[in-house]
């Protein structure tokens, strides 16, 4: 093992319990309860499964993909928790359903990113280890896109550096999109005497998110601003519409139930 390799094997686990330590600190997980869980699950796996690998070599393969699974679900949620925090200041107008479809709109835009996310590390692969691969690099593209959507929409949302959720995204975005430059050099075989290097360069980069959340958490939240009155607006009258259709299929539906002659 490299001196950058034991670096980042010792120094990884060290930021997330450093993070860790901050978030309950600040007491995060009243408002982003996922978001503590997924630093705690990433302190667990990034403890316990080299330690597994190394003493169960032959299962090395099955504990990097079961790993891999619950940390797709693990994004999953962090990423629905940040768009409910988001909406936060107008959560009030809202209706209840507003989080399924939230939910129903993350996994469209995987749906969308699906095709054009393969992996070239697949080859000699089984189905369900290309498919869990593949489910990783769309999640990667996903959480870029997340970052870019909030960084754009930050005016309207009236959200900037200093609010958690562009924060926590953020950190997402870099090691992401380091993630899926990597995966696209990975193709190059003639990029194949660098390949490690290349991974190390993923891993410094989550490092530098984990630091990089380190310092946001390590100083006070700023308070949250209302929406623009655009903004607002444009909330409102959505959920007023899906208000509207929902009162109207509801109407037809009895309609449709009531015996003729009433």
């Amino acid at each position: 093992m490299s001196q950058a390799d034991a670096f980042l094997l010792i120094s990884g686990p060290c930021a997330e319990a450093a993070l860790l330590l901050l978030l309950l600190y600040r007491r995060a997980y009243r408002t982003l309860p996922v978001l503590c869980l997924y630093v705690a699950w990433g302190l667990l796996s990034d403890t316990v499964q080299p330690a597994a690998e190394l003493h169960y070599p032959p299962a090395g393969m099955a504990i990097y993909l079961v790993c891999l699974a619950i940390d797709s679900l693990f994004q999953f949620g962090v990423l629905l928790e940040l768009s409910r925090s988001v909406l936060r200041p107008v959560a009030q107008f809202l209706p209840r359903w507003t989080s399924v479809a939230v939910a129903a709109l993350i996994v469209l835009v995987c749906a969308v990113i699906w095709p054009f996310s393969q992996s070239h590390l697949v080859n000699g692969f089984s189905a369900e280890q290309r498919i869990l691969i593949h489910l990783e690099q769309t999640f990667s593209i996903l959480r870029i896109l997340f970052f870019l959507v909030l960084a754009g929409c930050s005016q309207l949302l009236s959200i900037g550096w200093r609010d958690r959720e562009l924060q926590v995204a953020s950190g997402l975005g870099f090691f992401s999109m380091a993630s899926v430059a990597v995966s696209i050099l990975h193709a190059r075989d003639s990029l194949f005497p660098v390949y490690h290097r290349m991974d190390q360069f993923v891993s410094a980069s989550y490092l530098c998110s984990l630091i990089y959340w380190v310092y946001c958490f390590a100083h006070q939240e700023a308070e949250r601003r209302e929406f623009t009155p655009q903004m607002q607006n444009f909330l409102l009258a959505l959920a007023g519409t899906a208000r509207s259709t929902r009162m109207a299929l509801t109407d037809s539906a009895n309609d449709k139930r009531r015996p003729p002659g009433e």
